[in-house]
């Protein structure tokens, strides 16, 4: 197993339908990054939170990227569940962001999720960053639509811990749906590390398409 080195980043890109996505999908790798890379700069952008959802979003993103002074926290309101409709907006706001930054990393959704939000935002980051390196991250759900992923980033149990407890914790009206527990994402981070033979038994596990070595 090839295990390349990505301590000289200098900018990571994460994109989220929904607020609390980057966090299930990533979080662990994002504390990973930053605690390896020092001085990285992580822009952390979310298309679709309103109201309370909002400051949660914003909340957690802050505690994520904590000591990361120049990282930049951008959250929008793009109606929830209808992103195909909004396609033309969306697509102007993620070229946009294309024209401001060109990460070293771009963290996004599953090109296969069966998430309709989910797999736009897939579709418009390949749209708009055709030269970048781009991990696609896995969200948990009732579709059951998990895939085989091909990139492994073994994480330490208190990287893993931290990305619970801060995700379970700044999402409050998310706590009483059913699938929104500490044992859902330790479950996930724990079967990607059995597969990937993660020294400390946890991993985060993404789609990589294409990489140029």
């Amino acid at each position: 197993m090839y295990t390349p080195q990505l301590n000289n980043l200098k900018t990571i890109l994460c994109l989220g339908s929904h607020s609390d996505d980057i966090e299930i999908g990533c979080g662990g790798t994002v504390l990973k990054l930053l605690r390896e890379c020092p001085g990285v700069v992580v822009h952390w952008v979310v298309l679709s939170s309103e109201g309370e959802r909002a400051g949660e979003a914003r909340t957690s993103a802050e505690r994520f990227l904590n000591g990361s002074l120049n990282s930049r926290v951008l959250i929008q309101d793009f109606r929830d569940r209808y992103f195909p409709a909004q396609y033309e907006a969306i697509k102007d706001f993620v070229h946009g962001i294309s024209g401001e930054v060109s990460p070293d990393l771009i963290f996004t959704h599953r090109l296969e999720d069966r998430h309709q939000d989910h797999r736009l935002v897939s579709e418009l980051t390949w749209n708009a960053f055709r030269k970048h390196l781009i991990f696609e991250y896995e969200i948990p759900k009732y579709e059951g639509d998990l895939g085989q992923p091909n990139v492994f980033v073994p994480l330490e149990k208190d990287l893993c811990d931290t990305k619970i407890n801060i995700t379970y914790e700044s999402f409050e009206s998310q706590q009483e749906k059913p699938w929104f527990t500490p044992d859902t994402f330790s479950s996930l981070m724990r079967l990607r590390g059995l597969e990937c033979h993660s020294p400390s038994g946890y991993a985060e596990a993404f789609h990589c398409r294409k990489m140029t070595l």
